[in-house]
């Protein structure tokens, strides 16, 4: 067999036997809509974010290290803290996330539906949205 042949027919080999690389889990897309210095909490400020999950949507394990209030604005949503009950939250109902709380499970419960829900975040001002976590 020729060189050129060989190899060919090596990397096919290798192509053939390695594990199908998985789908790219859809990202949520944030959407800033508004920041407020809060003036009588000096150093804080109120920021409104909007979160759009696509089908089958999952974060990372996070802490945003500030207080966020969630309300879900249409399809279904699983969250859970460390520590806590995982829940599932329809549109209309609410989540609560504290400054210490570290996020295990943020997610669409929907493989099929996209799901959006609203965030206000009681913060430092100037810090990161979001933090990775263990």
């Amino acid at each position: 067999m020729k060189p050129q042949r060989f190899i060919l027919a090596l990397l096919c080999l290798a192509a053939a036997a390695a594990p199908a690389a998985e789908p790219a889990t859809p990202e949520a897309k944030v959407t800033p809509l508004m920041s407020k210095e809060l003036k009588d909490f000096p150093g804080k400020e109120g920021l409104m974010i909007t979160v759009d999950y696509p089908p089958g949507s999952v974060d990372q394990v996070h802490r945003h290290n500030a207080h966020a209030f969630i309300y879900v604005l249409e399809g279904s949503i699983v969250m859970q803290l460390r520590g806590e009950k995982e829940v599932t939250l329809t549109a209309g109902e609410t989540f609560y996330e504290g400054p210490d709380d570290v996020h295990v499970v943020g997610r669409n419960a929907s493989t099929t539906k996209p799901a959006k829900f609203l965030v206000v975040f009681l913060k430092n001002k100037d810090a990161p949205v979001l933090v990775p976590a263990q």
